[in-house]
């Protein structure tokens, strides 16, 4: 078991995510960077469908009932992992008039790093820190997370409440059996987190309810992403584009990284647990949302049309 002694501002267990259930309103849900988890559970020996542990800006602490294999990836963050060696029955000194305990040993502390795995004694508490840079960080357990699947997935579905809730101090979660011993690797090379983001936009299905100088301005003008943003969608805060139709739509599908636009005119992104449907217009589609799950708040984006 995995024993939560601080879950941190929002800790949700993930996977690859749930795809193929669209038709019944349910989104795609998963990591939010699907690479970076399955990097961390190749590091630990685990299949890529393993369930991980999606850690967001503050860190969290874990115990581990067991011995296990752990590795991290994406956000950089400070690691650290302690342990208490086990303590020996009281023994007999010399003479008869000292019998005690053993004398208390202060307990084992040792450093760790995103993109290496680690081996944790049973009883070890493994503490990660606040991401350094960046919004994300992905924890992957030798045996995976088992927690009951909800629709072939176990990821937390933060929009529907589908799969397990976010996680609280005190949860317990289930690990499961190890495939076997982890590959022979030293360091994983991870990306670095950009201080800026530029992201390949298509035209979207409503484009036409937009002015022709709609898109060209998406494309040209900064966006700056805002702190309302979160695993369902990234809210920007920039130049408002202007609408050539007024009035609303009957509600339509939606996609991964689509760009829709409320009535405010500032775009909003689509990420993993975004809704299946909705009536406000899709000027365009970006075609890779990965980047925005390390978008802090203020970081500035930029688009480009496909042709540019």
């Amino acid at each position: 078991m995995i024993e939560v002694l601080r879950a941190g501002a929002l800790t949700t267990v993930q996977d690859q995510g749930r795809p193929g259930w669209a038709h019944l309103g349910v989104p795609r849900s998963g990591a939010l960077d699907p690479a970076a988890l399955r990097l961390a559970n190749r590091l630990v020996g685990n299949d890529k469908h393993a369930a991980g542990l999606e850690i967001t800006m503050t860190g969290c602490a874990l115990r581990f009932t067991r011995a296990v294999a752990v590795a991290l990836t994406g956000a950089p963050a400070d690691v650290l992992v302690e342990w208490s060696p086990p303590v020996h029955p009281p023994t007999r000194a010399a003479t008869p008039h000292t019998v005690g305990p053993a004398a208390p040993r202060d307990a084992t502390r040792r450093p760790g790093d995103v993109g290496r795995a680690l081996s944790l004694p049973a009883g070890a508490v493994l503490r990660v820190g606040p991401a350094r840079a960046g919004v994300r960080t992905w924890l992957a357990v030798s045996g995976g997370i088992t927690v009951e699947p909800v629709l072939g997935s176990r990821s937390t579905d933060t929009l529907s409440g589908l799969g397990p809730p976010p996680l609280r101090d005190g949860d317990r979660l289930p690990l499961g059996t190890p495939d076997g011993p982890p590959p022979p690797v030293d360091v994983a090379v991870t990306r670095p987190v950009p201080d800026a983001l530029r992201l390949s936009v298509r035209p979207g299905p409503r484009q036409d309810w937009f002015t022709p100088e709609a898109l060209d301005l998406l494309c040209r003008d900064a966006y700056t992403v805002s702190p309302d943003s979160n695993r369902v969608g990234a809210r920007l805060a920039g130049a408002a584009l202007p609408r050539a139709v007024a009035g609303e739509l009957p509600s339509e599908g939606l996609v991964l990284g689509a760009v829709q636009v409320p009535p405010s005119g500032q775009p909003l992104v689509f990420l993993a647990d975004h809704p299946t449907t909705g009536g406000y217009p899709v000027i365009g589609v970006v075609d890779d949302v990965t980047a925005l799950a390390q978008a802090r708040p203020g970081t500035t984006v930029t688009f480009h049309g496909p042709q540019r």
